[in-house]
């Protein structure tokens, strides 16, 4: 009997997947930079496989990003911060400076 996947390591591995393809880099180019294989990052990619703490921290960097912890009680709070309220032009409230190097 195989078990439903967990719709926490799907959201990971779609988050991962985005930041990839915006990007512009292979699954074989971010697993060499994670020092993995690509089928095993595939596998965190589509969220069918769970990871090793480290192992997510490396596939983070190798897209540029960074995992956190933070308590679970600051999420919304810092979810409101990242995103304009609105669906207009507003800039997130905090950005990047590479992200902001971007836009100019």
């Amino acid at each position: 009997m195989t078990s439903a996947p967990d719709p926490l390591l799907k959201e990971l591995g779609l988050h991962f997947r985005k930041a990839r393809l915006a990007a512009g880099l292979s699954q074989e180019q971010i697993a060499h930079r994670a020092n993995i294989s690509r089928p095993r990052y595939r596998d965190i990619e589509t969220g069918t496989a769970a990871a090793r703490a480290t192992t997510l921290v490396n596939v983070a960097r190798a897209l540029g990003m960074e995992m956190m912890l933070i308590p679970q009680a600051m999420v919304p709070a810092i979810q409101s911060m990242l995103q304009p309220a609105a669906e207009d032009d507003d800039r997130p409230a905090f950005t990047s400076d590479a992200q902001e190097e971007e836009g100019s």
